[in-house]
């Protein structure tokens, strides 16, 4: 068998520099819309995009020749460039230094896929802050306090 079977699922999250609540409606538009099309762009399957004023959320399904770093920051990097030389806002836009990456079984695809296109609705309910502390207690990167 000469040929490689993958299927690598990651959730990644990040925020906007210092939680600044950046991401206006028409920003965020075209950035979903800039995000996929840069990923058709450099062969990066990006599945399913959005998020909320202050952060975002991909589902993406990872080569085994890529690594979940190098997704990140490609995108990252180019995405924040392209709202700066797009003038979208007044100051300049910046990602938070770090990211958070999680794996995905094929069971839970849809779920995720729910999740991240309801950001909106889940956000009236939970902070990004919230929402990250329980992503590092539901895979176990911080215990839970009882």
């Amino acid at each position: 068998m000469s040929q490689t079977f993958h299927q690598i699922w990651l959730h990644y999250i990040w925020s906007t520099k210092d939680r600044a609540k950046l991401i206006n409606v028409s920003l965020k538009k075209a950035l979903i819309f800039h995000i996929k099309e840069y990923g058709q762009n450099n062969d990066i399957y990006i599945d399913t995009v959005n998020g909320s004023t202050d952060h975002i959320h991909l589902l993406v399904e990872m080569k085994p020749s890529q690594s979940p770093a190098q997704i990140a920051n490609f995108i990252k990097g180019e995405s924040s460039n392209w709202i700066n030389q797009k003038d979208f806002l007044k100051g300049k836009f910046a990602w938070q230094n770090g990211y958070g990456v999680f794996s995905v079984s094929e069971s839970q695809l849809d779920k995720v896929r729910k999740y991240i296109l309801n950001q909106e609705i889940h956000h009236q309910k939970m902070t990004y802050l919230e929402e990250v502390d329980k992503f590092m207690k539901s895979y176990g990167l911080i215990k839970q306090t009882s």
